[in-house]
């Protein structure tokens, strides 16, 4: 018994690595295409593609992090000895504030789209929620979203934004006032609501994932909302349209990423948790084949691949002068060729060592 859960232990990890790696090919496109001023600069159906990522790729990112608290907690939950239990806290909140301050230093680099901060300030406050029972991070994670819905009809949303190119330059990022309003309310994965991806997470960390009718559950549950929240947006955006203008329903309706309401949330966690179930599947199907091998390797390198994204691949568009106007299809060229290049390091990295670069300095310094 006691090996066949070993097994299955095995195949969860690697799945979520698969999911991983995709999601980090997700958020290069994504964040090449806002840095090399590319939206829109294409033909109708690779933006169509493209969009698809948007605001996704991040979810999927983040519910990921959840999930991967609560397999790594488990075993100290279980146990329900507070020494064990505070004992992962307390590495989680110095794992926490390694990638607070990483990501803060990717911001003085001038990586404004940056989201290890608010990584790390999700994992600071996961740390206090590992053992509260399920009922409990469903309503918190309702609560948040609702929260942040509010505050979006209440406040000015695009407050400490400036610049000529929106969403690029936060004004007042390095004030205490602006730091906050940017990390709770309107930065680019604020606490409201994106921890309530987070909380999703931790959420489905605590199903049993080996088990296949829990999958197929999942898989067919987040289609469909992931359908019905999209026709739902269409349509009531085009209803109240005559009412209250384009703008307006656009702003209260939509499912980007910008502004993230209710309906956006709804609809990235569920396409985000069905693309999670498919990567599950392929990764125990196909176990042994190299190509998924080496993506899972890939996935197991993220936190680098995260950061040399920002220094390699942000330097090379300046060093190749491809930091304005450029189209999509370059875009396109360019994430995928940066994305082999990551699996090209990451399967020759993984002869020799177990754990990235990055990820073994945090390692290091917290562990």
């Amino acid at each position: 018994m006691k090996a066949g859960i070993e097994v299955n232990t095995k195949k969860r990890i690697i799945g979520l690595d698969f999911a991983r790696a995709w999601a980090i090919f997700g958020m290069l496109l994504v964040n090449f295409m806002v840095i090399t001023g590319a939206e829109g600069n294409g033909p109708p159906l690779l933006k169509t593609f493209i969009t698809l990522f948007e605001g996704r790729a991040s979810a999927l990112f983040v519910i990921l992090a959840g999930i991967g608290i609560t397999l790594m907690t488990k075993s100290s939950v279980a146990s329900q000895e507070k020494i064990k239990i505070n004992t992962s806290r307390i590495l989680i909140w110095k794992r926490s504030l390694f990638l607070f301050i990483l990501g803060l230093l990717l911001y003085v680099m001038e990586w404004t789209g940056d989201i290890l901060h608010y990584y790390g300030v999700y994992l600071f406050i996961a740390a206090l929620l590992i053992t509260v029972r399920r009922t409990i991070l469903i309503w918190l994670s309702i609560i948040i979203l609702l929260a942040a819905q509010y505050l979006q009809l209440t406040f000015n949303a695009f407050e400490g934004w400036g610049g000529t190119i929106p969403f690029i330059n936060y004004i007042d990022f390095w004030t205490l006032t602006g730091f906050l309003r940017n990390l709770f309310f309107n930065g680019y994965h604020p606490i409201f609501p994106w921890f309530s991806f987070f909380l999703i997470g931790m959420i489905i960390g605590r199903l049993d994932l080996h088990n296949k009718n829990i999958r197929e559950r999942l898989l067919l549950l987040s289609i469909i909302i992931t359908i019905l929240t999209e026709l739902l947006s269409k349509g009531l955006t085009h209803f109240f349209i005559p009412y209250i203008g384009k703008e307006a329903a656009t702003f209260l309706f939509n499912t980007g990423p910008i502004l993230p309401n209710i309906l956006y949330v709804a609809s990235a966690t569920g396409s985000a948790i069905a693309i999670l179930i498919i990567c599950l599947y392929i990764a125990e199907k196909y176990e042994n084949n190299w190509f998924v091998t080496s993506i899972i390797q890939t996935g197991q390198l993220t936190l680098t691949h995260y950061v040399s994204h920002v220094f390699i691949g942000i330097g090379a568009l300046i060093v190749l002068n491809r930091m304005e106007h450029q189209t999509l299809l370059f875009v396109l060229l360019f994430a995928t060729a940066f994305f082999i290049f990551s699996i090209l390091f990451s399967v020759l990295w993984r002869r020799n060592f177990s754990r990235g670069p990055i990820e073994w300095i945090m390692r290091k310094i917290t562990d």
